[in-house]
């Protein structure tokens, strides 16, 4: 499909990312060992059951993936969410998908580089995070300021030593279950703990847990880019979905049950503590390492590479100040959009110093308030504008989708949804002045 003759857009990205790419992109977005960052605060809020949570994710996000198939098959072009509510719902829709969807890509380097700092903290207490946040900001906008290709590369690399650290700690953490002091094996209390179940504990605890889910959504930021058809964008993120979500799940099962009668130092530091028990201070200091590179480089470059792409679509479609869509005439990448992230991720980064806790919760609200909106573009497009025959996946799954994000949404921390609906009060007055006042219309011609 030619977005061209399609949707009135010239191509001006360059078209050189397989599924493969793209799969491994979502991966690295998603980050294989993500619940070693954050693995002490899902612990605390699912009183220990740390696999169910990330279970009940990645069942959540599931339905949330093949929405994004639906979409970017209807429409290929960058922009996720922003682009497909736009054309699915309404041109007024799609402005305040974008920006709640803004909240989530647009803070999450700077979470990442956060938790990146707290990590090498205990073995580099002499250098400041402010000075670790400067380093992986310049790192990442130079690898992406170059090109998607050199990304792509980069990835592959990191995703290998990432998928190394995650097979030692598993392959010692089993071997310390079932044949060290105090062999106990695996058991089935991470998955289901009578004691301390209840839906709204473990929800609550889904709602930190999704952060490590977020990524395989980026993928779909990169459509203009792909070269393997339509169907690229559906299956790598279906495909990055299900194998990260599974490492989460086998991770954290084999952390929980040996971290049982532990005491953590912190609650930055359960996982780190947990990797000690299996392979003493060799592996803690491996994985502290693993987890600031993988999130503060890793992680971060394809965040990056992400929000500016949603940034382009939005400044090419006059929702965001044109310069935006700006592309480099060598390197084939939105250059302005690249170097705007990287500025608004030192400055917040600088402002949530201490706070991982706070800026996480107002990421997730906004990417799961822009997967709420997602599943309602496709049941508009599909069964209202176009009477889809294909009930379960025009119908049934998103429908499941909207209930399951809503109730995770519902439970919560009210702080983080009054800065959220905060965020979309400024988006109304910011869309009110560029309609009212300017003057500038908010229809397309599709």
């Amino acid at each position: 499909m030619s977005i061209e003759r399609e949707f009135g857009y010239t191509q001006e990205l360059k078209r050189a990312l397989t599924v493969w790419d793209l799969v491994i992109y979502g991966m690295i977005f998603m980050v294989p060992i993500a619940p070693f960052g954050v693995f002490g605060y899902v612990y605390q809020d699912a009183r220990g059951m740390v696999p169910l949570a990330y279970l009940i994710g990645m069942v959540a996000m599931f339905f949330t993936a093949m929405s994004y198939w639906a979409m970017s098959r209807a429409f290929p072009v960058a922009g996720s969410v922003y682009a497909y509510a736009q054309r699915g719902i309404h041109e007024t829709v799609g402005f305040f998908s974008g920006w709640l969807i803004l909240l989530d890509y647009i803070l999450v380097p700077a979470l990442l580089y956060l938790v990146s700092a707290e990590a090498l903290r205990p073995i580099l207490p002499q250098v400041p995070d402010w000075l670790w946040l400067v380093g992986f900001i310049g790192i990442n906008t130079l690898i992406n300021f170059v090109g998607v290709e050199f990304t792509a590369k980069a990835n592959r690399y990191i995703l290998v030593a990432e998928g190394i650290i995650l097979a030692v700690f598993i392959v010692l953490g089993l071997i310390a279950l079932y044949s060290g002091d105090h062999p106990t094996g695996l058991t089935l209390k991470p998955l289901y703990d009578a004691d301390k179940f209840s839906v709204s504990v473990v929800v609550g605890a889904v709602s930190i847990a999704v952060l490590s889910f977020l990524g395989f959504d980026g993928i779909s930021t990169l459509s203009e880019e792909s070269r393997d058809g339509v169907d690229s964008v559906g299956k790598a993120s279906l495909w990055a979905l299900l194998v990260v979500g599974s490492l989460f799940v086998l991770q954290t099962w084999v952390a929980v049950d040996l971290a049982r009668g532990t005491t953590f130092s912190s609650t930055d530091g359960a996982f780190y503590d947990t990797a000690a028990i299996a392979g003493g201070p060799a592996l803690r200091y491996a994985t502290i390492w693993a987890t600031a590179l993988s999130w503060g480089i890793a992680n971060a470059l394809v965040a990056q590479a992400a929000i500016s792409r949603i940034l382009f679509a939005m400044g090419r479609d006059r929702k965001l100040p044109h310069v935006l869509s700006k592309v480099h005439p060598k390197y084939q990448t939105p250059y302005v959009s690249t170097i705007l992230v990287a500025v608004v991720s030192l400055v917040v980064g600088l402002a949530f110093l201490g706070r991982i806790d706070e800026l996480s919760s107002i990421v997730n609200f906004g990417a799961l308030t822009g997967f709420f909106v997602l599943h309602l573009s496709v049941i508009n497009h599909f069964m209202i504008r176009q009477r889809s025959k294909r009930w379960m996946l025009h119908l049934v799954l998103p429908l499941i989708g909207l209930f399951i994000i809503g109730y995770v949404l519902f439970l919560m921390d009210w702080r983080a949804k009054a800065i959220g609906l905060a965020w979309l009060a400024a988006g109304v007055v910011y869309y009110l002045v560029n309609t009212r006042l300017f003057r500038r219309g908010v229809s397309m011609e599709l």
